[in-house]
């Protein structure tokens, strides 16, 4: 056999290993696919063919890579210097606060040109506004992808520190949450947490891309308010949830008991690290972390905080950043 013959037999084989692998993964999705099915009943049909809502295993293995990158990027830049990022760090922070405005105006026009009603809103009753409530909530689902670059700037940066218990579980469970919630109930009473999670990023991320310019710093005053905003968004999203279980719709009530029992993890989680934070330690172990993160923003939302590294060569202190 010639050398010709034994790449032309690799080639084949590797053509053939890769095709068994393509029947295995399609017959596990086909497998999933029936389970959802049968604990969830029928997908919306009008997302069918939508990207990456047709097949939850892209959803899933982003959320495994993202969670192998928590666990062996610190040890990657261990001995690393850390990278500062600024630039890029101010083009991703503007960038998510226009898709966050976008989305908020969006949602809002949506839900008042169809006349959602705020106690209970089932899926097909507001015909086109729907659809636009829909194109907007995928967007959203999409960003919960592109958010999972705060855990990465974090390891770049070396801010370990940052990724807490809390941080990782929000953005790992928040993309998937919403693979779902765009396959089954992609509009109606799905509108409202992401609505108001998008004003709070619009606060968010403005507040973080503008803080890295430092002549802005002195006219960014709404920074301690954006943990309080945080808080009461949970509670709010509750409230809004609970009164489609009190008055119920068409809107499934799975989904509803569902929502309510994430929220109250949310909250159970980010209180007892706001009091880890903010109340435990005190008001010198406050001066001693703003001391320590003299040179960006540390802000405490969903159980972390984002500054810029040692690197730079600001001295001027700033808040605990929620996120």
């Amino acid at each position: 056999m010639d050398g010709n013959e034994r790449r032309e037999n690799a080639r084949k084989s590797h053509s053939d290993h890769l095709q068994h692998m393509g029947f295995k993964m399609e017959h596990f999705d086909a497998s999933l696919s029936t389970y959802f099915k049968a604990l969830l009943g029928p997908r919306d049909t009008r997302v069918k063919g939508w990207f990456l809502l047709d097949n939850y295993i892209p959803t899933f293995i982003c959320s495994v890579i993202y969670l192998l990158i928590v666990w062996l990027g610190p040890k990657y830049m261990r001995n690393k210097q850390p990278f500062s990022c600024r630039g890029i760090l101010v083009v991703y922070n503007l960038g998510l606060t226009l898709l966050s405005l976008y989305m908020f105006c969006e949602l809002v026009t949506g839900v008042w040109e169809g006349k959602y009603n705020f106690f209970c809103q089932g899926t097909r009753t507001a015909g086109e506004s729907d659809m636009k409530i829909i194109r907007v909530l995928w967007w959203y689902y999409f960003s919960k992808l592109i958010e999972f670059m705060d855990t990465f700037f974090f390891i770049l940066r070396k801010n370990n520190h940052q990724i807490t218990v809390l941080h990782v579980y929000h953005h790992a469970s928040m993309l998937n949450i919403w693979w779902f919630v765009m396959n089954w109930v992609p509009c109606g009473h799905s509108y409202f947490g992401a609505t108001l999670n998008s004003f709070i990023h619009v606060l968010m991320y403005s507040y973080y891309g503008l803080s890295s310019v430092p002549s802005m710093r002195p006219y960014l005053w709404w920074k301690k308010y954006i943990t309080q905003g945080q808080l009461l968004q949970f509670v709010l999203t509750i409230i809004q949830t609970s009164c489609g279980v009190i008055w119920p719709c068409t809107f499934p009530l799975g989904w509803l008991y569902f929502q309510i029992g994430y929220m109250i993890s949310l909250i159970a989680l980010f209180t007892n690290f706001y009091i880890q934070t903010y109340n435990k330690k005190g008001a010198s172990r406050r001066k001693d972390h703003l001391k320590d993160h003299q040179n960006g923003s540390v802000a405490a939302v969903n159980g972390h905080t984002n500054s810029f590294s040692p690197l730079e060569n600001n001295v001027k202190p700033r808040k605990l950043r929620k996120d």
